[in-house]
């Protein structure tokens, strides 16, 4: 068992180092996954198998030693060598296979189901959501108010409450699922949006805008003009660059692109049922739906909802919308 453990532990390290390293593409949901699958097995392994053997050839060694003690006191011999409690808890003592291993089990499990099913943490890797989150977030995402989902897999087995328009989203990247991209719902099924001339048009309706303060951001050292948009019953901050051209650039092929129309002034889109279309706050520095697609029902992952920590700038922890 030590070497298969070993082995295991091994493939383990070496997909995870293959991951940092980019040479594979990694899926921790993946990994985790088959973590709890080999520890539990060892677990039970542990509490069916290897402790009953153990605590048998403890109590053997009881049985011989009270054997022991009892033909030299027979022999009228009451001072007798050995340390019995010793010599048990080495019998007890869990082999290093086993501790990393079973040992593990009861934590892996916790995080799984942590992460699954109700809070999973996330790292803002980028500045497309700029002001709402900074370059550095360390936010934590709802998994359980859009429905439950099966870890791995993805499948909603509860029906849960739907993304509503101003929500911000975790959602699997569709151009390449393995990546989780966060952006703010704009457009629900059924919604017509429109993004002309950097202003936001919803089913022939425009999003109310009010100026505020210009935001100075100190990674990029300049100042933005910044706005409340109230998107829903969300009132949230957006930076407009007006140095930058209204039209999208690069847009690509994409599923459902014949709800779209691009011009000079933006692009307008009908959003197809079971989609959604998405937004950066930053919206001049945000590769979003105007370029991609819709995001499919099937790639949310959870609703963003809080700032666990920010180490740059304790300042930024708590909720936001």
């Amino acid at each position: 068992m030590e070497a298969l453990t070993s082995l295991v532990l091994a493939a383990f390290v070496g997909y995870s180092g293959a991951w940092y390293f980019g040479y594979v593409e990694g899926n921790f949901s993946l990994l985790l996954f088959l973590a709890c699958v080999v520890t539990g097995l060892y677990w039970l392994a542990e509490r069916l198998v290897f402790l009953p053997r153990r605590r048998a050839a403890a109590a053997v060694l009881a049985a011989q030693d009270a054997q022991r003690r009892a033909d030299l006191a027979a022999k009228g011999i009451t001072q007798v060598d050995g340390n019995l409690v010793e010599a048990q808890q080495r019998l007890l003592m869990q082999p290093w296979w086993l501790d990393w291993t079973a040992g593990l089990f009861p934590v892996i499990i916790a995080v799984f189901v942590l992460r699954s099913f109700l809070f999973e943490p996330f790292k803002i890797p980028s500045g497309s959501m700029i002001p709402t989150l900074l370059i550095g977030d360390l936010i934590l995402v709802n998994k359980f108010t859009y429905g439950v989902r099966l870890p791995v897999l993805n499948t909603k087995i509860t029906a849960g409450t739907p993304p509503q328009r101003g929500d911000v989203m975790v959602f699997r990247y569709p151009p390449k699922p393995s990546l989780d991209y966060i952006k703010r719902v704009v457009g629900v099924p059924g919604d017509e949006v429109a993004y002309l001339n950097k202003r936001l048009t919803i089913n022939g309706q425009p999003i109310p805008v009010n100026p505020l303060p210009d935001f100075f951001d100190e990674d990029t050292m300049r100042y933005s003009k910044q706005f409340e948009e109230s998107l829903g019953p969300v009132n949230h901050r957006l930076l407009i660059d007006n140095d930058r051209p209204a039209f999208v650039p690069g847009v690509e092929e994409f599923p459902n692109r014949q709800n779209c129309r691009y011009s000079v002034e933006g692009v307008v889109c009908k959003v197809p049922e079971g989609h959604y279309f998405m937004m950066g706050d930053n919206r001049d520095n945000s590769l979003d739906s105007r370029y991609w697609g819709f995001v499919p029902d099937a790639n949310i992952v959870g609703k963003a909802f809080f700032v666990w920590m920010n180490f740059s700038n304790l300042k930024r922890i708590g909720s936001f919308h």
